[in-house]
């Protein structure tokens, strides 16, 4: 192939990737995690001479392509909604790299109004980051020779519960490279935030509407405290959530961060808060966790 065919071929090829950045950064602004210019490495075929010749016969030239991502905004999130899955799960393993020098191995406690969706989203983290995930509720089932949340506020009480709780949270405090979802009345006993300060606490904030619907949908057999109303089920819901947000609400303020679903569903253009997928609520964590770190001053000494 000549000189000019095979600069044809390299605009074509260099286009296509133009066309590609183009696509991500219009369904979403990437964050500082991309200021340093990527390199993106391809090869494809061609039978010209000056080619180096491939394990099948066909001859193979590399081509670099540079983009620079220095101008993106701060918030992954700021400019818009996600076009594919697949957008979400890049952006997040991207921003678990870029943070993971300054979380340095600290705990995740995730606090919350139950159904806040702590559980799930703190798998999603433990996963990208690659921590393990633990659930204060089930360690304290554990604790009582597999008794149920339920069961354990019927026959001990809830004093019971929460001193359980507490034991549970003093002995992760020491642990690292763990991510931990908090009973939702975790926040209301100051010793429970001095063994959760050891780490990161991040508030899952959720409007008490939402969650009703979440709860009512699958159930309140397994909320103990949500027994006490008269009414429908969505109505006692709502009632008993709204009693407990105005005794834990200022608690709940204590974390380092906040990622508040009515922030994330505006920004991306949704109505309702049960749009946004486990992912974007994790890559909101995830911004929202760095933003705290580096208002710390910058890294984090470690272990």
């Amino acid at each position: 192939m000549d000189a000019q065919a095979t600069q044809r071929l390299q605009c074509s090829t260099l286009m296509q990737f133009e066309r590609l950045g183009r696509k991500h950064s219009d369904s979403v602004k990437l964050n500082r995690g991309f200021r340093e210019s990527k390199k993106l490495r391809v090869f494809f075929s061609a039978n010209w001479q000056s080619a180096k010749p491939s394990p099948s016969g066909r001859k193979t030239t590399p081509i670099e392509a540079s983009r620079s991502y220095n101008n993106f905004p701060a918030s992954i999130l700021e400019s818009g909604g996600f076009q594919d899955p697949l957008d979400e799960e890049l952006i997040l393993k991207n921003k678990s790299q870029e943070i993971k020098p300054y979380v340095n191995g600290r705990c995740i406690y995730l606090v919350g109004m139950m159904g806040s969706g702590k559980t799930t989203v703190g798998k999603v983290l433990s996963q990208v980051l690659n921590y393990s995930f633990h659930d204060c509720d089930d360690l304290v089932e554990e604790d009582v020779g597999g008794t149920s949340i339920a069961d354990i506020f019927k026959h001990y009480g809830e004093g019971f519960f929460r001193d359980k709780e507490t034991e549970v949270l003093k002995k992760l405090s020491p642990m690292h490279r763990l991510v931990i979802s908090t009973g939702g009345g975790a926040v209301v006993r100051p010793i429970n935030w001095k063994y959760m300060h050891k780490g990161i606490s991040v508030w899952l904030d959720v409007p008490i509407e939402a969650l009703a619907r979440r709860i009512t949908a699958v159930g309140t057999n397994s909320r103990p405290l949500l027994h006490y109303e008269a009414g429908d089920a969505y109505t006692r819901t709502l009632t008993r959530l709204s009693a407990l947000f105005e005794e834990r609400g200022e608690a709940y303020g204590n974390a380092n961060a906040r990622v508040s679903l009515e922030n994330i569903a505006a920004k991306l253009g949704h109505r309702d808060v049960s749009d946004l997928s486990p992912t974007v609520i994790a890559i909101e964590a995830l911004e929202q966790i760095e933003a705290f770190l580096k208002g710390e001053g910058g890294f984090y000494g470690g272990y």
